[in-house]
């Protein structure tokens, strides 16, 4: 099954991003974490700080409850 990743969630936080990502993970749910960050420069400035957490779509729903937002 090869079904699309969709955005769940922005964050500016690393540590927030791997504690969703650990929370979902532990439930089953595969996650990837997505940032436009350069590994030297840790610019938190804008787009350049967005850290976005997918998932798969048909996962989106659950993962949504699971951290408590609405999608």
């Amino acid at each position: 099954m090869n079904e699309e990743w969709v955005e769940l969630f922005v964050t500016y936080d690393s540590i927030e991003a791997e504690m969703i990502k650990d929370l979902l993970e532990s439930g089953g749910i595969p996650v990837i974490l997505r940032s436009a960050k350069v590994a030297p420069y840790p610019v938190n400035i804008g787009r350049m700080g967005e850290i976005k957490i997918l998932v798969r779509e048909g996962d989106k729903e659950v993962a949504g409850k699971v951290i408590n937002i609405r999608s």
